[in-house]
């Protein structure tokens, strides 16, 4: 199996872990990125678990985390749990004998594993692990070496398994490979959801989902023909929003968002396609939209925005409640996102929030998660001496625009370490918000942050090749350093042309 097919199998096993793990856990997937990214902290490190317990060599040896011939002289005095390999004489029947030799040795047995051993097949191996205290453990491993259905007993020390590195897109084509969508509150799955009940929303939610599902990198975005209704809820949603963003939007949402309307194809009575705006932004910052059926995970998405790649749904919100949406949909993209990913600065400091993340821990991520939701999502300005949003969730939402200047959220200073702990709140409008003087003060302040990362490299950008350089030698430091030259001789140039006009 080559490492394509392997990430590939090791992708479908963890998405399957992942469902089964979310059903134990109160149900599958949350509304937020935070949640999201929360959620696959520890859905990861359990899946970490079961890989290393049910590895394909179908070895419980020092390739699965656990290392064998722990002294007794190292066991803790207190009660305590225990690995055990037991290595049976008659084969599958003496299993259940066996078992109960430990239970009635008062020992608690929280998972068992059997399998044919591999040294003969005639014999059996199970796998324990038990909870008891050091005295009874020792007691009970003398009985079981003693006894006649036991051929071998082994101790094992869970190991704490290699670090490996993250895998991450290293070419803006590997996106196609942040496939493995998570839903995280669909109308078929979630009661609750306004298009529950709704067999044709249903059904136009799974048409527009099989798009994004087949676009591949380099294709044009697939157009939508979008309905009567889908068009009645956009124009409800937009005429809305229009009249409050002159008082409570940034200035520069008004001013790209005027644009957009002269160039970019807005307008109240129909909804933009997705190709359309996304030539547009481009032309602007570089950043282009690329079709999603639902919400990838957290780390895939914010990779994506290493690339000046925004992830964009197609689907509309139902009808029935268009003043809300309980996932992100194009009304939320486009009257959000995009006229933000139009501006220089914000589109420079969406990038290098992406970058950052590319290869740290699953915990980093949840924190660049929070980061992401109060900023780019709920993020507040000070602009002509007023507060403004320029959040994409508030921009998409009249109750959540109102709100956010009413007085009734706690206004905090943007502080990166700060708010990347703080908890956040999804079922109501937003009671805590973060504010910022100026874009570049939050650049500088995100920059900052950055430089305190546990992570053994740094990555740059390339925008020739459309690729991530890993900065961890002294020749791909080397290569960085030339492109700052040619850089940086093009600007010596033009300074002196303007200092010695011909």
């Amino acid at each position: 199996m080559n490492a394509v097919q392997d990430v590939t199998e090791t992708a479908k096993r963890r998405l399957a872990f992942q469902k089964a793990f979310s059903q134990e856990h109160g149900g599958w997937r949350k509304k937020s990125l935070i949640a999201d990214a929360k959620f696959e902290t520890a859905a990861n490190k359990e899946f970490k678990k079961q890989e290393r317990r049910l590895s394909k060599t179908d070895s419980l040896g020092d390739q699965e985390g656990f290392a064998p011939a722990m002294s007794p002289d190292a066991l803790p005095e207190d009660f305590a749990a225990f690995n055990l390999l037991v290595t049976l004489k008659e084969g599958a029947i003496s299993l259940t004998k066996v078992i109960r030799c430990f239970e009635n040795g008062k020992v608690f047995i929280t998972h068992v594993e059997s399998r044919k051993s591999l040294a003969s097949v005639q014999q059996y191996q199970l796998f324990l692990q038990v909870v008891c205290s050091h005295d009874v453990f020792l007691n009970v491993c003398a009985e079981a070496k003693q006894s006649p259905l036991i051929t071998e007993l082994k101790l094992l020390e869970e190991k704490e398994p290699e670090k490996k590195d993250v895998w991450f897109p290293k070419h803006i084509s590997d996106l196609d490979r942040c496939t493995h969508l998570i839903t995280r509150f669909e109308p078929d799955l979630d009661y609750t959801h306004p298009g529950f009940a709704d067999k044709n929303y249903r059904l136009r939610r799974k048409e527009i989902a099989d798009i994004a599902f087949g676009y591949k990198y380099g294709q044009s975005i697939p157009r939508v023909q979008y309905s009567e209704e889908e068009n009645k809820t956009w124009a409800h949603v937009y005429r809305n929003l229009k009249n409050l963003f002159p008082t409570h939007a940034c200035q520069e949402h008004i001013e790209v968002f005027n644009l957009l309307e002269k160039e970019g194809g807005f307008c109240e009575e129909k909804i933009p396609q997705l190709e359309d705006v996304s030539e547009f932004i481009k032309r602007k910052t570089g950043f282009q939209l690329r079709p999603v059926a639902g919400l990838l995970s957290a780390r895939d998405f914010l990779a994506s925005l290493a690339f000046r790649t925004f992830q964009c749904t197609q689907y509309v919100r139902h009808g029935a409640k268009p003043d809300h949406s309980p996932e992100p949909d194009c009304i939320h993209e486009l009257l959000g996102h995009v006229p933000m990913l139009a501006d220089p600065k914000f589109a420079q400091f969406a990038q290098e929030l992406g970058l950052a993340t590319l290869g740290v821990s699953d915990e980093e991520i949840e924190k660049f998660a929070t980061l992401f939701w109060f900023t780019v999502e709920f993020g507040l300005c000070r602009q002509n001496g007023e507060i403004r949003a320029y959040g994409a969730g508030m921009l998409s939402s009249y109750g959540e625009l109102e709100n956010c200047l009413s007085g009734a959220p706690v206004v905090k200073e943007f502080d990166p370490a700060v708010t990347a702990v703080q908890e956040y709140k999804d079922d109501d409008f937003q009671p805590i918000l973060f504010v910022v003087d100026s874009f570049d003060e939050m650049m500088f302040k995100m920059r900052q942050y950055v430089t305190s990362l546990q992570r053994p490299f740094d990555v740059k950008y390339d925008p020739y090749t459309q690729s991530v350089q890993v900065l961890d030698s002294k020749a791909a430091l080397l290569h960085a350093l030339e492109d700052i030259r040619q850089d940086l001789n093009i600007l010596t140039h033009a300074v002196n042309r303007l200092d010695n006009p011909v």
